[in-house]
């Protein structure tokens, strides 16, 4: 099973965003986590936000009774689109102006578990039923 989380509107270039996004494609969401909280950029306060939206998202659709550090997620699929840019301009000298881009992004994380949780998820609903 997988869940995703989607920041849109990040204000920051989606070109700056990918160099962190790259380092957290296919880690486990611990590791993916401790690289994140040591990373000097400033994607990465984002980005880790994100990740543990993305892992409590995870945790809503398991249903109770279902932790995510039981199950092994990793950071199956994470992206970085461009998203609107806002267009400034700043004087320039002999009287002309520069066109200033505040450029902003779209962030998509994919978390997924390594061990199955079909089996575990009918014998929890038969316990429940029995009761």
């Amino acid at each position: 099973m997988e869940a995703r989380a989607r920041l849109k509107n990040c204000p920051m270039s989606a070109r700056k965003m990918r160099l962190v996004v790259d380092l957290v494609r296919g880690k486990n969401v611990d590791e993916a986590l401790n690289i994140l909280k040591y990373t000097k950029k400033e994607a990465a306060v984002w980005l880790e936000k994100l990740l543990l939206s993305a892992v409590a998202n995870w945790e809503q659709k398991a249903g109770p009774g279902f932790n995510a550090e039981d199950y092994g997620l990793f950071v199956k699929e994470t992206f970085s689109n461009e998203g609107m840019v806002l267009k400034r301009f700043r004087p320039a000298p002999h009287g002309r102006a520069h066109r200033i881009r505040k450029r902003h992004n779209h962030v998509t994380i994919v978390v997924a578990n390594r061990v199955a949780i079909d089996n575990e998820r009918e014998e929890l609903v038969q316990q429940a039923a029995a009761e």
